[in-house]
């Protein structure tokens, strides 16, 4: 069996986050409720959101009047819809939005947009007819179309339309612009299907937070990073994590280098994307996580590992000196219902290797999608990001609050995965060594992509040695030229007084008697032997006449 369903979605989703309908969680820790904010004098209520299968997080928009359940997405900038829009205009404009797999293509259009409790007049978006060429059957799995929250600047719809046109941002900008008084920012959860210890549904949030989750205004704020030597268009929600800022299984950081230019010295770029299902991580992380593990399996199919289900794995991402532990049912999944040749029930590892979603141009290192995405509430705050914003012009900031507490954590997974029976410590459940460790394969595809990357990255400095390199061989040949050159003259003009001083001795009379010189040389240099009538003169030179 394939794992199609799962191989799509976490490579070429990107979901964008809308309210959902939350419960308090008191048994977290480092959570601290308080008051309802004075910032506010109205607070909106929450947009009720659906988990698909802990794989897809759905919620409703109204476009045109017509409801519509679209995925949420934070790694893409554009909505797009499938079916009719009643009171639409056609801008005569198409595009394709490209995702890692998949595309989705059709006209742009505008109608009256409805999001949560927020209205926008005439918001650009794509009418799709065909999804065939997109990564899932949508229909199948529940939505029509996909609503982007990433950054206005990446939207395509936005760039395909005219510069004067006033509504073709992206729907959280077009938000924001009108409304001048509150900070541009959005906060959201996601639930966690067949847990029975969470009480959380999920939600999402504009320009406020989520009742009782307050102290995450206290959190340290992470910059957004840009990546140096790329356009506004390769720009994400990414942060740098701490320096070994993976904690791998074991309770020791996974060493691993950055590939994006001029990152700090062991800190990784990771981006916060909810329209993965699965963490994208480099192939040394996912086998440092899952490769000690005993009856781990590369499946070479969809290119993922596959663990026993009893195993129960304790992975962290440090950020802002904050450890955020990811709850053991999130490390693996055992949502795709497989089993091993014996008929056993096996897990898929989610923390998998960057394969379709592979960064050539060096712009990040992780994707942390909804796997991770789980555990922590997340607050963005878009700042000056948002064309045309008044209030909100400082530079752009994420903060990560932990929505998971270790001990529950634990035995939710007992709960789940063992039967209630805490066997996690059993000797079949211990890591093999690090020398024992498995290694995942790396296609040939990868190896390119990897190759690519390397060249990509280092083309400034590929350029620049190799424009000393050619000013130096065109120095160096300027150079023999003119040395050949010189020694031509050199020869030249010997070959010349030679000549001169074979043939260029002649008579000149000389008061006092006749002297014969050379006509090469100066006056000073004649040399007069008188001789009296008779006796022909000689010459120190030895030639006679």
């Amino acid at each position: 069996m394939r794992l199609l369903f799962l191989f799509c979605l976490f490579h070429a989703v990107h979901a964008v986050k809308i309210p959902f309908e939350v419960h308090t969680v008191s048994s977290f820790s480092g959570l601290t409720s308080s008051s309802t904010s004075s910032s506010y004098l109205e607070r909106r209520d929450p947009v009720a959101i659906k988990n698909v299968a802990n794989s897809i997080y759905v919620s409703d928009i109204t476009l045109g009047g017509r409801t519509i359940p679209v995925m949420l997405d934070t790694g893409s900038s554009d909505l797009w819809v499938t079916g009719q829009v009643s009171n639409s205009q056609d801008s005569g404009k198409s595009v394709t939005l490209e995702y890692a797999v998949g595309e989705a293509a059709g006209d742009i259009l505008y109608a009256n947009l409805t999001f949560g409790n927020h209205s926008v007049s005439n918001q650009a978006f794509l009418l799709v007819t065909n999804t065939s060429s997109f990564s899932t059957n949508i229909t199948s799995q529940g939505y029509s179309g996909l609503i982007g929250l990433g950054p206005n600047s990446g939207s395509s719809i936005r760039n395909k339309l005219n510069s004067d046109d006033t509504n073709r941002d992206a729907v959280l900008d077009r938000i924001f612009q009108q409304n001048q008084t509150s900070r541009n920012y959005i906060t959201f959860m996601l639930g966690r299907a067949n847990d029975p210890g969470s009480t959380v549904t999920g939600q999402l949030t504009i320009s406020e937070t989520v009742p009782g989750y307050e102290n995450i205004t206290n959190q340290p704020k992470l910059d957004v990073v840009t990546v140096p030597g790329l356009t506004d268009r390769d720009q994400h929600w990414q942060m740098y994590t701490d320096v070994d800022g993976i904690i791998g299984p074991d309770g020791q950081p996974i060493v691993y280098e950055s590939i994006v230019p001029k990152a700090p010295k062991g800190q990784l770029v990771a981006i916060i994307d909810s329209g993965f299902t699965l963490p994208q991580v480099p192939r040394s992380v996912s086998d440092a996580i899952y490769g000690r593990v005993q009856g781990a399996q590369w499946n070479t199919d969809n290119e993922l590992w596959t663990i026993p289900c009893g195993q129960m794995l304790n992975i962290s991402v440090k950020f802002g000196g904050i450890n955020f532990p990811v709850h053991p049912l999130d490390t693996s999944s055992s949502d795709f219902g497989l089993r091993d040749s014996s008929g056993n029930p096996i897990c898929v590892g989610t923390f998998q290797p960057i394969t379709s979603a592979f960064s050539l141009l060096g712009e990040y290192d992780l994707i942390l999608g909804m796997a991770f995405l789980r555990n922590i509430y997340t607050l963005i705050d878009l700042g000056k990001f948002v064309d045309g914003s008044a209030n909100d012009n400082g530079d752009a900031f994420i903060q990560l609050l932990s929505m998971t507490n270790t001990a529950a954590a634990h035995a939710d997974f007992v709960n789940v995965r063992l039967g209630g029976v805490d066997t996690a410590g059993q000797s079949q459940y211990y890591l093999l060594p690090a020398s024992e460790g498995q290694s995942s394969p790396e296609s040939a595809k990868e190896k390119k992509q990897h190759l690519e990357e390397k060249v990509l990255s280092r083309w400034p400095y590929i350029f620049l040695g190799s424009f000393v390199l050619f000013c130096g061989i065109v120095g160096l040949i300027v150079w023999r030229c003119c040395c050949r050159r010189r020694c031509a003259e050199r020869k030249k003009a010997k070959a010349l007084a030679k000549k001169r001083r074979m043939n260029g001795l002649q008579m000149n009379p000389l008061k006092g008697g006749d002297a014969y010189y050379q006509l090469d040389e100066p006056t000073s240099s004649i040399h007069s032997l008188p001789y009296s009538e008779g006796h022909p003169p000689s010459y120190h030179s030895g030639y006679r006449v």
